[in-house]
Parts: C-alpha cells; sequence; structure tokens
C-alpha cells in the first residue's frame, strides 16, 4: 500500500476551515483508470477559494487543492498511457471536487490528461500550469482576430497575477508592445522584465467606471479582473479592438452598455481552460513548448515545497502574491 503526503483543507467548524498536510494512501484516492505520482504542482486563485472554502469551487471537504499537476504515469486501465509516461493534467475537475495536485499521487480519468509535449520539462509545464495554457489562449483567440503589433498598444489587467505575467510576456515574444494594470506599483521592475512596456495604476481605472464610453487607447485586451475593469477596457478599445476575457479576480459580474459594441466594433472574447476539449489543450501546450515558449520561463516561478504551500495560499487570497508558485512533490 503506497502511502503519500496531501495537503489537506478540513472544516473545523461550520464556514472554518484549516489546511494540514496529512499522509494518506493510493486507496484513499478516488475512482480513475490513471494513477500518476506528481512531481509538481502549481497554485491558482482558484486553489487559493478552494482552500478556503468557497463552495462555488469545493462543494464538499475534507478535500485536497490542486488545479495542476505534471507528473509520470504509475498504471492506466484505459490502456492510452503506459507506465513512465510523462503528463500534464489541468483543469476539467481536477482540484475542484476531485482530490487534487497538491498531494503526491492523484488518480483521475485518463481523458484528463495530455502527454509532456517534447522541448518541456516537468517543472517547466508547472511554471506555466493553468496560468500560462490561459495566456496561450488568450493570445491565440487575439491573433485569430487578426490582431497584429502594428495595431497598437496591448493592455493587461491584473498584470502581477499568473495569466497576466504569462500574457505579457508572451505578448512581447509575439512583438506587441505591452500596458501593464496593476495595484502593484512597486513591481514595475517585475514587469518591466517580462516585456511590459508601461505601467498603469488600477486606481486611475476606478475612476473612470461610470462613463459609458472613454477614449480609444488600446488597441487590444487581455482581462484577468473582470466586472469594472473588463468595460472600462472594453469601452477604451480602438475600432475594431479585441479583448480576451479571462478572469474574475475582482468580479464575476458586467455590467454596461452596447454602445462599444456597436460603435465601434470591438469583440469581447471567452477564455476557457477548464473544460477545453483535450485535442485543444494539447494543441495549446504544444505552442507553450515551441513557438511560445519564454526565454525567461525558468526565472517566473518560485518553487516551494508542501509545506510551504498554505502561507502562499493565503497570500494568493489577500491578493498579495506577485506571480507564479509551483510546488515540487517529490523530495
Amino acid at each position: 500500500m503506497t502511502v503519500f503526503k496531501a495537503l489537506r483543507v478540513i472544516e473545523e467548524e461550520e464556514n472554518n476551515f484549516s489546511m494540514n498536510l496529512q499522509e494518506q494512501s493510493v486507496d484513499d484516492l478516488p475512482e480513475g483508470e490513471l494513477l500518476i505520482e506528481v512531481h509538481y504542482s502549481s497554485l491558482n486563485f482558484k486553489d487559493a477559494l478552494s482552500a478556503h472554502g468557497n463552495r462555488g469551487v469545493t462543494k464538499t471537504y475534507p478535500h485536497t487543492p490542486g488545479i495542476d499537476a505534471s507528473g509520470v504515469v504509475v498504471s492506466d486501465g484505459s490502456g492510452r498511457f503506459s507506465e513512465g509516461d510523462q503528463v500534464i493534467v489541468t483543469g476539467y475537475d481536477l482540484g475542484m471536487n476531485t482530490n487534487g495536485g497538491l498531494a503526491q499521487y492523484i488518480r483521475v480519468p485518463a481523458e484528463w490528461a495530455v502527454p509532456l509535449p517534447e522541448g518541456l520539462t516537468l517543472r517547466e509545464a508547472m511554471i506555466y500550469g493553468t496560468a500560462g495554457l490561459t495566456a496561450a489562449l488568450c493570445l491565440k483567440k487575439l491573433l485569430v482576430m487578426g490582431a497584429q503589433p502594428e495595431d497598437g498598444e496591448v493592455v493587461v489587467t491584473g498584470a502581477t497575477g499568473g495569466v497576466g505575467t504569462m500574457a505579457i510576456a508572451m505578448l512581447a515574444k509575439k512583438g506587441f508592445r505591452v500596458a501593464a494594470v496593476t495595484g502593484k506599483l512597486d513591481s514595475n521592475e517585475m514587469l518591466t522584465s517580462l516585456g511590459a512596456t508601461k505601467l498603469i495604476d488600477r486606481k486611475s481605472l476606478d475612476e473612470l467606471a461610470a462613463k459609458p464610453m472613454l477614449k480609444p487607447q488600446w488597441a487590444h485586451a487581455v482581462d484577468c479582473l473582470g466586472g469594472d475593469y473588463l468595460f472600462t477596457v472594453i469601452k477604451s478599445l480602438n475600432y475594431g479592438g479585441s479583448v480576451a476575457a479571462c478572469g474574475l479576480a475582482a468580479d464575476a459580474s458586467l455590467k454596461g452598455n452596447v454602445f462599444p459594441f456597436i460603435l465601434r466594433n470591438v469583440n469581447l472574447l471567452g477564455i476557457d481552460s477548464v473544460e477545453l476539449p483535450l485535442s485543444v489543450k494539447a494543441e495549446a501546450w504544444q505552442m507553450l513548448a515551441d513557438e511560445l515558449k519564454l526565454d525567461q520561463l525558468g526565472s517566473m516561478a518560485a518553487e516551494i515545497s508542501l509545506e510551504q504551500a498554505p502561507q502562499h495560499l493565503q497570500q494568493i487570497y489577500n491578493g498579495h502574491a506577485l506571480g507564479r508558485y509551483i510546488v515540487k512533490l517529490t523530495d
């Protein structure tokens, strides 16, 4: 019987949750064809919500968060993978209502996993994680809509978060000029190193929320915040501009009007990285291993242990995190 370490979130009493490292058995894992020894995971905003008892993410506790995992196949009853294959699992129900990647083993349906593409290591895959996958999907959809560097500046909101940092670096790699919106004005050096050419105080957007339309100033956008920030970006786009909406770190609601759509022909593009068809997900991972592989990738995440995960999940939950955190699960 294989025993392993896992981060467990426990409801001590109603609406009072704690995070603890526990030993578990492989027999405790949910049913599924694919058993994986996890080498790396990463921390995301959704993990922080799950770790703090958000029922919109995780319905029942005790629970192991972690919507990302990369590792090595131990066994696969479906025949899709062989023992020793290196794989990536992101999205679907992993870490939500299925025990997730903040554990040394996971068991999932085989159709949740994609082979690790040539050109990426297991560690690099988790530096990207769901954040990098989402950023790549944003960029891909903007390019499909015809976005080109000569169109003008692209704005990224939530710039110091996981998706924001990845989006800035990928846009810069493709030759776009990037304006980074953040509430952390002391992060200028980090954002500039990723490729941002301008830093914008998030508070300056607050003052514009009530106006029905704004002067055009950005060609395209990647929005990680939602709410008033998303609509402020929409009504600030150039004619024919597009915004890829991928997050709700500020607000899940969207209040606005139709003026930007019918007067400026702008496009609101929805981005999903959770229920994405596996073939599309595999194609995006191949892009991350090839044309979008970042030169600075190795330095874009801080590596932590499973024991350190609770304190960093707290930082993410409180909005104090910068960039990406990856969790090393193997000794």
